[in-house]
């Protein structure tokens, strides 16, 4: 199929994580990330769990790291057919230095500062063991800093960078990619600790360390075990202009079965599954997380269909505590 050029992505929404201890989780992204708290809501198939949102100042799209809360999850066993690595953008390598020490002093698992796919990053991990780097985008783009963290303006994270997949064979997501969401085929390089493997990179709209899909290749690894630690799904942006009945247009005509329009009050989704069992997301950049008025991620957010049972849905909420950090969230005001 040859893509339609009247349909264009710019590059990642949002990325959705798993977490069993949410409270941790939220602690490590606001504390030690120093991204807002977006917005606190639930999930909206299961009410019974928060769903947070991580972002930067103004919680623009491309900025948000979510969190599904499932307690008592088990941690995932990495592998094939899965989302392996998620990237946030820095400026400088100043900067990726100031990140290494303050990850030394905070005792957070990190590597060192490397060259990977002509990028400056510093891999890390999140409290829930969750693989995550830090890469420089050379200052592109503008940026929304959150006046509510002690990390420096000139520091804090701008937003995602590119998503990386593990599978264990290329043709069936690259045709995916290539022929159903428009990418293009742009580089490859080799996988640092595998170098007999590569990584295969696609562009999304003009590209950028934003608007990037790095593929990686490997016939050795086992299929993924999902679990807390892993991501659930990354989501990529239609911008205004286009509609959502036009992109599930285009799955449907290039063969690939999804969910249809979702409405998820803050933006519309269709989800597909691509051939080596990934999940995407295609999410608008609108109506926004202010389509309820001025941020206030210390009040529970709920959709118009969830709002009559509020009092159920925060009865059934437990207090969100982290110990070692004597943080304490609790749903409602």
């Amino acid at each position: 199929m040859t893509p339609d050029s009247t349909l264009q992505l710019t590059g990642v929404h949002h990325v959705s994580a798993i977490s069993a201890h949410i409270g941790r989780t939220h602690d490590f992204y606001t504390r030690v990330l120093g991204l807002r708290p977006v917005i606190k809501t639930v999930n909206q198939d299961d009410p019974t769990m928060y769903h947070f949102f991580f972002g930067d100042g103004a919680g623009s799209p491309g900025s948000d790291m979510t969190v599904f809360d499932i307690r008592g999850a088990a941690r995932e066993h990495r592998g094939n057919n899965s989302i392996t690595r998620t990237n946030f953008r820095v400026s400088g390598d100043d900067t990726l230095a100031w990140w290494s020490a303050r990850f030394d002093a905070l005792d957070v698992p990190h590597g060192p500062i490397v060259e990977r796919g002509g990028r400056q990053v510093l891999d890390f991990e999140d409290s829930e063991g969750t693989p995550l780097a830090l890469v420089d985008d050379g200052g592109a783009g503008r940026s929304y800093p959150w006046i509510g963290t002690p990390v420096p303006a000139p520091r804090q994270i701008r937003g995602l960078g590119y998503a990386e997949l593990t599978v264990p064979v290329l043709a069936p997501t690259e045709a995916f990619l290539v022929g159903a969401l428009g990418l293009q085929p742009d580089r490859t390089y080799p996988v640092a600790d595998a170098p007999q493997f590569d990584v295969h990179v696609f562009t999304i709209g003009a590209g950028g360390a934003h608007a990037e899909v790095h593929v990686i290749v490997r016939d050795d690894l086992p299929r993924v075990r999902p679990g807390a630690g892993g991501v659930h799904h990354v989501a990529l942006r239609v911008p205004e202009g286009q509609s959502m009945e036009e992109w599930v247009a285009r799955l449907d005509a290039a063969g690939y079965r999804n969910s249809g329009i979702v409405d998820r009050h803050y933006f519309t989704s269709a989800y597909v599954r691509e051939p080596n069992h990934v999940l995407f997301e295609l999410a608008t950049d609108g109506p926004g997380f202010e389509v309820d008025g001025p941020l206030d991620a210390d009040r529970l957010s709920l959709p118009p269909f969830l709002e009559p049972r509020r009092a159920e849905i925060e009865s059934r909420l437990r207090p969100l505590t982290i110990d070692d950090a004597g943080l304490t969230v609790r749903a409602g005001r």
